[in-house]
């Protein structure tokens, strides 16, 4: 139910001051023109008041052009603005979406992938691509900013405070990404070709690595039959190499007393004398190519001035074919012989581990990993805008947006044999590891097993094995829009409109494994390489003292192992050796299913338009109302009850399971989302806006997938799980926002502070609930149950662990401030005329934590993306036809996700990026272009809670970059 919140009341009593005051003449605004279906901006008339509007041509256009975007914006926003398809140079948007203040990216094999605004991550982050929201190949709601090349967009807008005719869903903004209209454009007909060879410098590192790759892009826009017939079309290819060199450590999951320390007592609550232990970590290669191929076309017809139709389409398909090969260490140091452990707080972060003879697994793998990922964005739609009448504007709008995943992750396992020619090859049990972490330097290593790394007569191969995720996400939606135009003295227009969509998110999971990774299998024998199958590797750089090993061809070992018929992933139970269902693999079955996301919205919105005490005042003030229904389709084990719905499920292989009940559960609530935008026009250069609004972001769309259940242990003890589950409601916030900008005069530029504070309400929280009634909570619980291997019978305690995820309404608060500055420097002699710089500083800092014991203890994280500090600088140049920069973008340490055994959540250490480019324009038509990322090669760095516990290491390489423009 709405209550009388404090944005609510100051949205009313600022409603009220309006109503007392008069009109004011409007002034000129040239907003960009678009279909976006979540904005309806208001235009202000030059005829009365002279407003300048900053022109300027070469490197500085687009710069000056945002600002101008920004200027006269109804909302507070940051504004990136091309003057033709093709005209930014970055490698994908969100590259140059960081250029903003207070945007950051966390970079993924090197590059920017997830935007993160004002502190938060990219699920809190609403993305719209012509004013349309996106669906993402993530497998949540955060927007893979990698899949849009910015030689596609024209426009990309981030919108940090929220109007009644956004659509809802970003609590940290809203990236809004446009692309070209060709009867927008001043020219008739333009086309821009570009191509640009591409160069790694760390490639030649990894084995079998790609050096080399090209970008390649064309894009045309026309316009025919006297300006009634608009045509855009464009096409964008990259093509790169992908590589890093890379130390992963692995979460404190494990724990025993390595110490024998008399009266220990700095242990957890259960064992107050043990200490935490890592579960091991890796030292990888990767290396491979990465595919980009995007396309774009607009057809636009305008037959007179009060109609238009337009319809659009954008598809971006991202392949990656890659491989990781390396080491991977696992510890098992709860049952390890340990000695000289080196104890920090109570966590071991060096020592020496030692297998046993039995009941411990302490190893060393070989791994040569390899990864495919084939991802693909598509978005069409039509859009239809009315002039009714000389005050009536209808506009009418259809999408279809969706996303595509296959990732397919082969393993290929190898481990040392006492001799690979036995008979009966036996694992090699001599077996140590020495190791001491370094924090962000690399650690010191020392393997017992080294020299055996590389010989073929002691390594083989244990396992494969290939665990896919396939991950579709569709969403229609239509919309109408409505805006009338009044004369009066406060109000300017009232727009209203509603919108429906349809989203069904579905993840596919299957598997096939081989072997053991832990030791040999007698039923599934270990694999004897030959010559032709393997190359020895060795390290280079800052790895070079690690010892080389044996890189194995995926494709020769499996046809050596399985001949022509390489057996396939599925979605199975799981059986044992006598074909019985033994659940080995039921999570295939169980984490596989579909999301169903129905929301309905409507909105009010007031466009004003007045003067204050001889003050003009424009803005926007409204709500939004907004209905949502979610399920998930769900499995329950009902332990084979009939009464209980138990139901005879079929997987893949045949194998039928009648423990579980299908069904689809969810459920249904409702918003509204009230929101002002005041801008107090002080002169005509100088401005200072207020914003207020409640926001919301739903869940991932993943944690919307039901995987409720339950596991009962041999000894009787039940552990469950719900970690995602259609229950989970919205994280909120009512945010407010203050800013003040200065626009300059005499020169070309503009200052901007702001300050903004996010009032949290609730947020999602995973939580462990321990003495958890299973069976009072309406979980199957049986009373007894039978050990299949030995028949002994234990009764059932329905009194266990169970992790959960629930809303914490404790609420917290997120503030911050920003400043800007955009600086020509045209009053300096003619030579130095074309220098500018552009400099921002963002602070964020924020109550809300949430626990994490990755490092064994539980300590609190910030919020995930969230970076106290920002900044980002651009120094440029532009003479006659050559310009130059350099930008740097700095971030301080944020929580985000990693990769180890499984996904990890944890500390990424400050970075500072260093860009550089310089261009030539040899003729009007044809220009030259050089460019580096990354210029200090940064690596990415992760710890966990203190830098003294070593996450990541991992390095990327410098990518060089040289080629030609042409345009006419």
């Amino acid at each position: 139910m709405f209550s009388l919140n404090k944005v609510t009341l100051a949205l009313v009593a600022s409603g009220c001051l309006m109503c007392s005051t008069a009109s004011f003449a409007q002034e000129e605004q040239t907003p960009p023109a678009s279909s976006n279906e979540d904005s309806v901006v208001e235009s202000r008339d030059s005829a009365n008041d002279e407003v300048e509007v900053i022109e300027v041509t070469g490197f500085k256009s687009s710069l000056i052009k945002s600002l101008n975007q920004k200027r006269f914006a109804d909302t507070v926003s940051e504004q990136i603005s091309a003057d033709d398809l093709g005209g930014l140079p970055d490698v994908s948007m969100a590259d140059a979406l960081t250029r903003l203040p207070g945007v950051a990216a966390v970079r993924t094999g090197g590059q920017a992938a997830e935007i993160n605004i004002r502190g938060l991550g990219g699920g809190f982050v609403s993305s719209t691509l012509n004013g349309r929201e996106q669906v993402s190949t993530s497998g949540s709601r955060s927007i893979e900013f990698d899949q849009y090349p910015s030689e596609l967009i024209s426009q990309a807008a981030v919108y940090k405070s929220t109007k009644a005719s956004l659509i809802e869903g970003g609590v940290a903004g809203t990236v809004e990404l446009t692309t070209a209209s060709a009867l927008n454009n001043d020219k008739q007909h333009t086309f821009n070709l570009n191509a640009r060879g591409m160069y790694n410098d760390r490639a030649s590192e990894v084995a079998d690595a790609e050096e080399f790759g090209h970008r390649l892009s064309f894009s045309y826009q026309g316009k025919f039959f006297e300006d009634t017939l608009g045509v855009s079309v464009g096409y964008a290819r990259l093509y790169q190499p992908s590589v890093a060199t890379q130390f992963i450590g692995f979460a404190y999951n494990a724990q025993a007393d390595v110490d024998m320390l008399p009266d220990d007592t700095n242990g957890p609550a259960d064992a107050p004398n043990e200490e935490y232990i890592s579960e091991g970590f890796e030292l990888q290669h990767l290396g491979g190519v990465e595919t980009r191929n995007g396309y774009v076309g607009a057809l636009e017809w305008q037959p007179n001035d009060t109609f238009t139709v337009r319809a659009d389409a954008f598809v971006s398909k991202f392949d990656s074919e890659s491989f990781a090969r390396g080491f991977r260490v696992k510890f098992d140091g709860e049952t390890a012989a340990i000695a000289n452990p080196t104890i920090l707080g109570n966590s071991m972060i060096g020592g020496t581990i030692n297998r046993k003879s039995t009941g411990n697994n302490t190893r060393v793998e070989i791994v040569n990993d390899d990864n495919q990922d084939f991802d693909s964005v598509e978005s069409y739609g039509l859009n239809l805008d009315w002039q009714i009448t000389d005050r009536l504007n209808a506009n009418l709008d259809f999408t279809y947006s969706s996303a595509e995943s296959d990732f397919r992750n082969g393993l290929l396992w190898a481990l040392v044999a006492e001799d690979a020619n036995a008979d009966v090859p036996v694992l090699d049990p001599n077996v140590s590891i020495s190791y001491l972490l370094n924090g962000s330097d690399l650690p010191d290593i020392g393997f017992s097993q080294a020299d055996a790394f590389t010989d073929i007569n002691r390594v083989m191969v244990s396992k494969y094995g290939i665990y896919p995720f396939e991950n579709s996400d569709r969403l229609s939606a239509v919309r109408l829009d409505l805006e009338y135009e009044l004369d009066n003295e406060f109000v300017s227009s009232v727009a209203f409109g509603m919108r429906y969509s349809d989203r069904e998110y579905s993840n596919d999971r299957s598997v096939y494994q081989y072997g053991a990774d832990n030791n040999f299998s007698s039923s599934e024998p270990p694999l004897k390489l030959t010559d032709d199958m393997v190359q020895v590797v060795d390290w280079e750089g800052e790895f070079s003292y690690f010892p080389s090993y044996l890189a194995i061809d995926l494709d020769k070992a499996l046809n050596a192992w399985f001949g022509n018929d390489i057996p396939q992933p599925v979605q199975t139970w799981g059986a044992n050796r006598d074909g019985e269902i033994d659940d080995s693999t039921s999570w295939s079955v169980l984490q596989s299913g579909e999301v169903y996301e129905e929301v309905a919205s409507a909105y009010i919105m007031a466009n004003l338009d007045m003067e204050l005490f001889d003050l003009p005042i424009t803005g926007n003030i409204g709500v939004r109302a907004v209905k949502t229904k979610q399920s998930s389709t769900a499995y329950e084990n009902v332990g084979g009850l009939v009464e209980a719905g138990a139901q005879n499920i079929m997987d893949e292989v045949g194998l039928v399971n009648s423990n579980f009940k299908y069904t689809v559960e969810g459920i249904e609530y409702t918003d509204y989302l009230p929101s002002l935008n005041l801008n107090f026009h002080i002169t005509d250069n100088s401005q200072i806006r207020f914003a207020a609004g409640k926001v919301m972001s739903r869940p991932d769309i993943n944690r919307l997938a039901s995987n409720r259940s339950i596991q009962i242990s041999d000894e009787g003890e039940v552990t469950g799980n719900s970690n995602n589950n259609p229950f989970i409601r919205p994280f909120y916030a009512n945010q407010y926002d203050l800013s003040y900008e200065q626009y300059f005069v005499e020169t070309e530029g503009a200052f901007v502070f702001a300050v903004f504070h996010k009032d949290v309400e609730s947020f999602l929280q995973d939580q462990t609930l321990f003495n958890y009634d299973f069976e009072a909570a309406g979980f199957y619980v049986p009373e007894k149950i039978v050990n299949e291997t030995t028949g002994v019978e234990t009764e059932v305690d329905p009194v266990g662990t169970y992790y959960t995820a629930f809303n914490n309404e404790n609420g917290g608060h997120i503030t911050g401030a920003e400043v800007a500055l955009t600086q020509v420097f045209t009053f300096l002699p003619d030579l130095w005329s074309g220098l500018g710089i552009y400099v921002s500083y963002s602070y964020t800092q924020s109550n809300v934590a949430f626990e994490t014991d990755l490092l064994g203890t539980t300590i609190d994280q910030p919020l995930e993306g969230l970076s106290e500090n920002l900044a980002t600088a651009t120094l440029f140049y532009e003479y006659s036809d050559f310009e130059t920069r350099l930008s740097f973008r700095y971030r301080d340490s944020f929580v985000s996700r990693q990769w180890g055994i499984d996904e990890q959540r944890l500390r990424f250490d400050d970075e500072l990026i260093v860009d550089y480019q310089a261009s030539y324009n040899v003729t009007d038509n044809l220009g030259l272009l050089f460019q580096v990322n990354n210029l200090t090669d940064e690596p990415t760095q992760s710890y966990f809670g203190t830098p003294e516990f070593s996450g990541t290491t991992q390095f990327f390489g410098r990518q060089f970059y040289f080629g030609a423009t042409y345009s006419f």
